[in-house]
């Protein structure tokens, strides 16, 4: 059994259960190793996305996207980067590697059991339980 540590971080898929991962906490922060890149995000996002959510109350859309690309509005991903969400600003921590906050993190929370998300080929969606 999986318990978000370096030694035994959770095992989680995307999604569209395309792409395999692992996240593990860190102190303040969230290790995302996706093959051979390393994306790290801040701890605080569990707790606040999964607030965020329910204040939603309905199904959001996830929106991926890399940081260089601008987020669909109203999306998990806009949320992770915009300037009226907890930290005020990126969840991202690695500069260049900011993104795909919306493809990273609604499966940690549906694995920790806060969120439901759909599993379509695309434009999948997340809700807080």
């Amino acid at each position: 059994m999986s318990d978000g540590t370096v030694s035994t971080p959770w095992q989680l898929r995307t999604a569209p259960g395309t792409s395999e991962y692992t996240m593990y906490r860190e102190g303040d922060e969230l290790v995302c190793q996706v093959g051979s890149t390393t994306l790290k995000y801040r701890a605080s996002a569990i707790e606040d996305l999964h607030a965020w959510l329910v204040e939603q109350g309905d199904w959001v859309p996830l929106g991926a996207s890399d940081e260089q690309k601008p987020a669909p509005d109203g999306s998990v991903e806009a949320w992770g980067r915009s300037e009226g969400n907890p930290v005020g600003g990126w969840y991202g921590l690695r500069k260049g590697y900011r993104g795909r906050f919306g493809m990273y993190l609604p499966p940690l929370l549906e694995h920790l059991g806060l969120a439901e998300l759909t599993h379509e080929k695309r434009n999948n969606s997340v809700r807080a339980l």
